[in-house]
Parts: structure tokens; sequence; C-alpha cells
């Protein structure tokens, strides 16, 4: 973005994602100062930024610029105390004023930062100068030294930047969709693609403790529209499914946080009077629920289902058995299934078990009976669980079985759609993406028809200005059904949600909401990588199914996850070509093979070989395993 001024001063304001850096530039007749900002991609703790000023004439007289600081040392939240200055930098401390829940642990941060003078000056004899600025956080003061000390020698090795940029170039090369079709849509991709990104712990960070992504990741909307930080279902349903397919190290970071929090989760479900774990709706530190408007809490318990619906699509990517057998997912599992039976009531009239009194995720209705979704999901957790009990050799509980079974899942078998919940009329108000959700990401077992039904049922009565990750479910399940205009359509309202220059998306179309909301740029991502490609992750396979727009000439996926093997898809109308860039090593999946629907051919995939087929759908999986 370019700012003019009478006086020949032009400023510039741009935002490199292919380096996580923001720039500054002022631009006059004798001088250009830029001022680059960036959060170092590797070093977590730090975010650094600089100012250069360049001579652009002959001339040798001075040249100032003045800065500009609006940081204080002050906070609503923090205790803050002015320690003493650490190595010409100032340090500050304290601890949160409020825990989280009663009696419970109130963190401690601290914060090393230069400080930033009132002006910066080239010398007479200088043609170009810098000057390097850092701040360090941590949760303790060795911690925060720390940071400082090692960011500070990167600044005297001259290398603090160039480490930041290494980083984030190795995260391009292992992950990057390429879409060879109109420009508005290629800088949606890499834009969401950055920002989501930049919210999931850094590479090769293995122990790292991750505290979840909020709806507007690290960003500060305007009260009461931020968030707060919480974790909500936003993080397992609209951001996970994509980082997942990536960078599975940094999905499990994500699972890890559920898992540590999963008293929290235990303590919600008895605090209610029910057995297991309910996940609250709002989350943070402790799992405890921290929603500030009880009906969301008490009522929106789908979540509980969404967060165990990302454990299973990571479990049959990954085949990581050691997250659940040894590291708490498989308690997490347990847990989740007991709140699921202890929830359910037997209907006597209609022979099924009924859930009662929730809000589904149209949070236009609520304490409503029988939430298409709430149930469809909850039907899902316990049939993985089952599942799962299987494959790890253990019993599995009989009312597992008995509830997956027998819950009820509303159908209309005249209409042949699925009502929102008991009692829903057609035409009713809806707030957003709910029953559309059944069939992707659930992927609940319906027909051709069921599915296009559900889509024109629902797809005039949503809210049009709603959350943003909306459209781009009904844009998936028009591609499901190879109605590709429709589709397009439906994604294009997305673009309402993006604010230029740089791609920030807002909750609401009308720019209401939270701000820089990874929700709808998860949910506008998995249009292309699931939409696109047809790629759905099931129990033994990762499948394909193509639909190629007439302004999309082709599709470049690089960096797809599959049984710890990297793949790389190339589609197009015609073709499509895949290359296993990376074998896992492991010889139960290091070898893997193409499976084509029509033809039923089967097409090995060895590890620097290319194949190229007509496009069509199909599947890989392990070689010479039988798909179901």
């Amino acid at each position: 973005m370019k700012v003019s001024s009478k006086d020949g001063v032009t400023e510039t304001f741009s935002l490199s994602t292919r380096t996580g850096t923001f720039s500054h530039v002022i631009q006059s007749p004798e001088y250009t100062a830029t001022h680059r900002i960036y959060a170092h991609h590797a070093r977590v703790h730090l975010l650094a930024f600089s100012i250069t000023i360049q001579r652009s004439t002959t001339k040798r007289q001075p040249i100032t610029v003045q800065l500009q600081s609006q940081f204080t040392p002050k906070s609503p939240d923090v205790d803050f105390n002015r320690g003493p200055d650490y190595q010409g930098a100032q340090y500050i401390y304290g601890k949160t004023l409020i825990p989280e829940v009663e009696g419970g642990p109130q963190p401690a941060v601290h914060m090393v930062w230069t400080p930033v003078p009132q002006a910066v000056i080239l010398l007479g004899e200088e043609q170009e100068r810098s000057w390097e600025f850092l701040t360090a956080v941590a949760e303790s003061e060795e911690g925060v030294k720390r940071h400082f000390r090692e960011g500070m020698s990167l600044v005297a090795a001259g290398s603090l930047y160039s480490s930041h940029t290494q980083a984030w170039a190795a995260q391009w090369r292992g992950c990057c969709v390429d879409v060879d079709g109109p420009l508005p849509l290629k800088h949606a991709v890499y834009g969401c693609l950055y920002y989501l990104l930049s919210a999931i712990p850094p590479l090769g960070s293995s122990g790292f403790l991750f505290h979840g992504i909020s709806p507007g990741g690290l960003s500060n909307g305007t009260q009461g529209e931020d968030y707060w930080g919480h974790v909500f279902w936003d993080q397992d349903t609209w951001m996970f499914p994509n980082i997942l397919l990536f960078y599975p190290e940094a999905a499990r970071a994500i699972l890890e946080y559920r898992i540590r929090t999963l008293d929290g989760a235990m303590h919600n479900a008895q605090e209610l009077g029910y057995k297991g774990a309910k996940f609250p709706w709002e989350s943070a530190a402790t799992g405890r629920e921290v929603c500030p408007e009880e009906v969301y809490g008490a009522q929106e318990i789908h979540i509980t289902g969404d967060v165990l619906l990302a454990f299973e699509q990571y479990y049959h990517l990954t085949q990581d058995t050691k997250l659940f057998r040894e590291d708490g997912g498989w308690n997490l599992v347990g847990a989740v299934s007991q709140y699921w039976c202890s929830r359910m009531v037997w209907s006597e009239e209609e022979q099924c078990y009924h859930i009662k009194g929730v809000m589904p995720p149209d949070e236009y209705h609520y304490q409503v009976d029988n939430s298409v979704y709430t149930n469809a999901v909850a039907q899902r957790s316990l049939n993985f669980a089952a599942d799962l009990a299987r494959d790890f050799q253990i019993p599995v509980p009989e009312e597992w079985l008995e509830f997956a079974k027998e819950v009820k899942v509303p159908f209309d078998t005249e209409k042949k759609y699925h009502p929102e919940y008991d009692g829903y009329r057609p035409g009713e108000h809806v707030k957003q993406a709910d029953v559309v959700l059944l069939g992707f990401p659930m992927m609940y077992p319906m027909s051709p028809e069921v599915r296009r039904n559900d889509l024109e049922m629902y797809e005039p009565v949503t809210e049009q200005d709603g959350p943003a990750m909306t459209w781009s479910m009904f844009a998936v399940g028009w591609m499901e059904l190879k109605e590709v205009q429709r589709a397009q359509s439906q994604l294009s309202k997305c673009f309402n949600n993006i604010t230029e220059p740089f791609k920030i998306w807002s909750e609401n179309s009308d720019g209401s909401g939270a701000v820089n909301f990874l929700t709808g740029m998860g949910g506008f991502l998995q249009a292309v990588l699931f939409g696109y490609t047809g790629f759905r992750i099931t129990k033994n396979s990762l499948n394909f199914d193509p639909v190629c727009p007439d302004d999309i000439n082709r599709i470049k996926v690089t960096g797809v996850s599959y049984l710890g093997n990297k793949l790389n898809f190339t589609i197009t109308k015609e073709r499509i070509r895949i290359k296993v860039t990376k074998s896992s090593g492991d010889p139960r999946s290091s070898l893997l093979e193409a499976v084509l629907v029509e033809s039923g051919q089967r097409i090995p995939l060895h590890e620097g070989q290319i194949v190229v087929f007509p496009t069509t759908a199909g599947w890989i999986q392990r070689a010479s395993a039988e798909p179901f």
C-alpha cells in the first residue's frame, strides 16, 4: 500500500508472506527510511524491528528520523513491576491479576526490551546505517534474559533477521498451495495459509508447550470481539484439518493441548452432573469452562465431539499410536465416550436415545432437542472410540456400541433432508453452517439426493452476513456434487470478509467481530484443500476426487502428509500428477499406491518418482492394502 504527500515524501506499507515481515518505508528526495517488524519464526519469544536509513543524494549533512513509540509498560491484566535494566535494556515483570479459576495459578510475565530513542541520525559521512531493536517475553526471569541474550548475540552476528527468514523458507518448502487461476483467489489462499502458519508451533519444536489457537490468533480486536484469546471449536473443526494435512507435528501439539486440559474437561462434566469429559465451549489454560455467557458453555456441547473428530483425523492420517497408548490420547477418547453415554436419555416413545437441551452450531437456536449435528458427532465419537479399542485390542464397552447404534439422528423421510433439530420448520433462519457439516467434514453417510436437499434447504435461510467460514462449507458440498458453478458462487461470498491490502479477514462481512479471523481462513482453505482436490481422510486411505472450475488451470499442493510420507499433487482438468518427495522410512507404511476408482488400477508410488494418470477419483493407501 502506497501513500504520497505533497512534499514529495512517499510512504509504503507492505507485508511479505514469504518472510513474515511487515515493512514501512518512507522515501524522500534525500533518503529512504525503512522500518521492518517481525515476530521471529524460530525463536518465538522474540519480537524484533529495525530502522534503516539510506542516503539518496551526494549531500553530506546529517539526516534525522524522528521515532514515536506508543508502548507503555502497563496492563489492566498484569501487575507489572520495574526491574533493574539488563544489558542496556529495560525489564519488567509481574503476575496476572486474576486467576482463571478460583485458587488457580496466576502465570508470570517477564519482558525485556531495547529502549526506543526519540530519533535516529545518519551522520554526514555515512551512506547507510541500521539500528536493531529487540523484545523478549517469557514466563520467568531466567528465561526472558536468556532469550534476550541469544537474540542480541544474533544481532551482533548480523544474523537475527536471516535466521527468521530461513525459518520461514523452511516452513514454505514443506507446504504450499498454488492455484493457477484468478489473482484474488491466489492471493487469498496465500494469505490464509500465511496467517495460519503464523499461529502454529515452529518446525522442529517437539515438546513446545502449545496453548491452542484462538479465533483471532494473537490479534487483539476491539473489547469483547477478540474472544480474549480463548480456544473454541474454531481450532479443532476449522483450522486443524489444514494444519494436519501439512504439518502433523503441529497438529499433534494442538491435540496435546486438549490432553493437558482433560482434567478441566472432566470437572466441567461433573459440575453439570455428567460422567467423563465435557470440553469447554471456551478454553484457556486449565480446560475449565471460561465462557462468560452460561448458555454457550452449558449447551453448545458439540465441541466435545469436535475435539474427538480432530483426534480421529490425526490417527487415520498418521497412525501415531504413541499419542494414544502412551501420551494420554486414549484416556481422552474414553472420557469423551463416557460423557456422551451419560448425556443421552432413552425415549420410550421413539425407541432411541436423545440428547436434550442443546445449542447447535446455529447459535440462533438453543435449548433444542436432538441437534442433528450434535447427535451425529456424538455417534462419530463413540464409533471412533470403539474402532480404536479394537485396534489396541482393548475390550469395547457394550454401552459405546449401543449408544452409537441407537442415538437419534433426525431425518425427514418425506422431504429427504436432515432437520436441524427436533421441531425445526423449513424456512427458519440459521446463523451459520450447521447441517451442511454432516456432509463435510463429518462425512455422515447419505445419498447425493439428500446431500443436495440439505444444501438447498439451508442455503437460502442462512445468515448472509454471518461468520466467514459458512459459505466455504456450502462450496465444498456443491463440489462433492460436481456443481462447480454453484460452488464458486458460494466461495465468492467469502471475499466479502477479506480486508485489503493485507488480506485480513473479519468475522462478519460487515467488518464486525474478531479481526484476523483465522476460523474463516481455515474454512476457506478447506474449500481449496478438501474441495477442489476432493481430499478426504478415511480410516485406511487418503481419498481424492478433484474438480477444476473453468477459471482454474491447475492446482498444485506441495507437502501433503500421509502415514509419514510427503506427497506433491498437481491437478489439472486432464491429468493428476503425484510425487512422493519423502518416504516415512517405516517398512509398514513407506510404500504407498494410488488406486483409481473407475478402473481399479493400482499404481505404486515410489520416493522420487512421478506418476501421471487421467483426472479421476481415487485414493492413496499402503501398498496392497484393502480399502474400506
